[in-house]
């Protein structure tokens, strides 16, 4: 399991530092898919096509993706409050040159950069959170943490949306660059010092999945469906605006009902993985693909549009819990290094979805990258129901060699 450092400290510095840590999470988060509700105005303001403007989501995850490793490796000596206020101060910055870059070419630059402290945080958050507190409360707050992704989606990215639509798309990073050094001073205030403790080398955290069959399955199975979820979801408001004559006011609502639907779909999550983590997962998938399909058939009505939205909502949240439950069910004894790898997967195939439904809404239209979505989350599902067979006939054999070795 996650070594879990017994502090000093109080109760209420203690989840003051899981709060603080939450906060980050939010930051980080809402940066990397602010564009998202942006990418009509950036586009506009840029003079670049919608599939150009999502390249600021391909390359902040290509970064927060394959970097992550290597990152997390080389800075296994580096005290983990030291390292966070450091990705805190690389994200402040990149938010404000984001907000003050005259061209395009600088904005994709520094989201190549700033895409690297996003990885890194998404490897070492959540293990952080769980020192922070005694043994029997880690997965508590490893639940608070997970809540930022939440609050990202309920109030992060619609506040974005509201915020360029009442001053400009500029403006809105340049205030998140100032929530950024908010919660910079927080974690500076209130994190205790918390040196390393399990992370490992470049070649142990790559030779994870080679030796543990239950990771790699994992690991592939994020592939496709963040591939499909992220392909689709990065272009859900000009989608919207072409099928259902969407306005800024509607696509606000759209992303806030979304992301309610997140938060309720963690909350679910959060009961049913204790009692079938795979039947979790296996359900949230099928919630993804059937949302998608919604979409392609009731979403151009704003009613038809908002209940997509929710039903997507909340298999995503239910997908997304079970998938970290799973990765730390893997690989328990090594999971800062297994989370790296979940990063990787995850971020770049984030990078990759925007990559790809870039080029089907330039080349086929927006509908097609909604069809890309249901291809790929419908390969995840049955990637995993085609796999529980055989896993469970794989039991004995996987019996003899614990997860993670």
């Amino acid at each position: 399991m996650v070594t879990l450092d017994r502090h000093p400290h109080s109760t209420l510095r203690s989840w003051l530092g899981v709060s603080a840590i939450t906060a980050s999470l939010f930051v980080f988060l809402t940066t990397e898919l602010m564009p998202v509700g942006l990418l009509t105005p950036i586009s506009t303001s840029l003079s670049i096509s919608v599939g150009i403007a999502g390249l600021m989501v391909t390359l902040y995850g290509v970064s927060a993706g394959l970097g992550v490793p290597f990152i997390v490796a080389w800075t296994r000596r580096v005290n983990r409050r030291v390292l966070l206020a450091t990705l805190l101060a690389i994200l402040t910055l990149g938010n404000l040159i984001t907000a003050i870059s005259p061209n395009y070419p600088l904005v994709l630059a520094t989201r190549l950069i700033t895409g690297f402290a996003s990885g890194v945080f998404w490897a070492i958050g959540v293990s952080m959170a769980m020192r922070l507190v005694p043994e029997r409360h880690a997965t508590k707050a490893a639940a608070v943490t997970m809540s930022g992704i939440s609050i990202a989606a309920v109030v992060g990215i619609p506040l974005g949306t509201v915020l360029e639509s009442l001053t400009s798309w500029r403006t809105t990073f340049l205030i998140w660059a100032g929530l950024s050094v908010l919660v910079l001073l927080a974690v500076v205030a209130v994190i205790p010092s918390l040196p390393s403790t399990n992370a490992v080398s470049v070649r142990e955290v790559f030779g994870l999945p080679l030796k543990n069959v239950p990771l790699r399955r994992v690991l592939f199975t994020i592939v496709l469906f963040v591939l499909g979820h992220f392909g689709a979801y990065t272009f859900v408001r000009p989608y919207l605006e072409h099928n259902a004559s969407a306005t800024p006011l509607i696509i606000t609502v759209v992303l806030m009902v979304y992301g309610a639907g997140g938060a309720a779909g963690n909350f679910i999550g959060g009961y049913t993985v204790n009692k079938s983590l795979r039947g979790s997962f296996i359900v949230g998938l099928a919630g993804l693909v059937t949302s998608l399909l919604l979409l392609l058939t009731i979403g151009h009505g704003q009613a038809g549009s908002i209940i997509t939205m929710i039903l997507w909502g909340v298999s995503f949240g239910v997908v997304q819990l079970s998938q970290i439950n799973m990765t730390q069910a893997a690989a328990p004894d090594t999971f800062e290094a297994a989370m790296s790898l979940n990063t990787m997967a995850y971020n770049t195939s984030i990078a990759l979805g925007a990559l790809f439904g870039g080029l089907f809404a330039d080349h086929l239209g927006v509908t097609s990258v909604v069809w890309f979505g249901v291809a790929l989350t419908a390969a995840a599902l049955l990637l995993t129901l085609s796999t529980r067979q055989k896993a469970a006939r794989a039991v004995p054999e996987d019996a003899l060699a614990p997860a993670g070795k």
